[in-house]
């Protein structure tokens, strides 16, 4: 049974992947980390370069390259970052919109994986989720980086938070 199970589980993280990347191939005509990267620039701490390529686990070209192409889509923009040798980027108004975008669309089709589930199905599968995540030997950067899509305003009992604290 736990060998079906664990088969169960990939099959289902797979239908999760797949979906989140319609979504933002649909929303943003791209895939790969660039929506992540929206998302985590959104939470809009100034993130710097080297803040971005660890919680995407980029090389750094690869980082300053999928910035090149955000700022030159219009979804980005650098500034001023906390010491003169970094750069904050930030999202302009339209990096805002796509990112609000994603995070909605992300929702609505993972809800619908849900359908099948009755009220008090989805509060147990809330619970075991929280029980599996919670049981994860993560870092902060660990956390940062499962949470790297997430909407932080939906998960506000959040069972893993990226920051210094750990879950209860």
């Amino acid at each position: 049974m736990t060998d079906r199970t664990a088969n169960l589980l990939g099959v289902l993280g797979l239908a999760v992947a797949d979906r989140i990347e319609d979504i933002a191939r649909d929303i943003l005509g791209r895939v790969g980390e660039t929506p992540a990267a929206l998302v985590v620039i959104g939470h809009g701490t100034g993130l710097s370069n080297d803040g971005l390529r660890r919680i995407l686990r980029l090389s750094h070209p690869g980082t300053v390259r999928l910035v090149d192409r955000l700022v030159a889509d219009g979804l980005v923009e650098r500034g001023e970052g906390k010491d003169r040798r970094a750069v904050a980027l930030r999202l302009t108004e339209q990096g805002r919109r796509i990112r609000d975008k994603l995070l909605q669309g992300r929702l609505s089709a993972l809800d619908a994986l849900l359908v099948p589930l009755s009220e008090q199905e989805r509060e147990l599968f809330d619970g075991l989720l929280d029980k599996i995540l919670i049981s994860m030997d993560t870092t902060v950067s660990d956390r940062r980086t499962l949470c790297r899509l997430c909407d932080v305003q939906v998960c506000s009992d959040c069972p893993i938070p990226a920051s210094e604290g750990r879950a209860a």
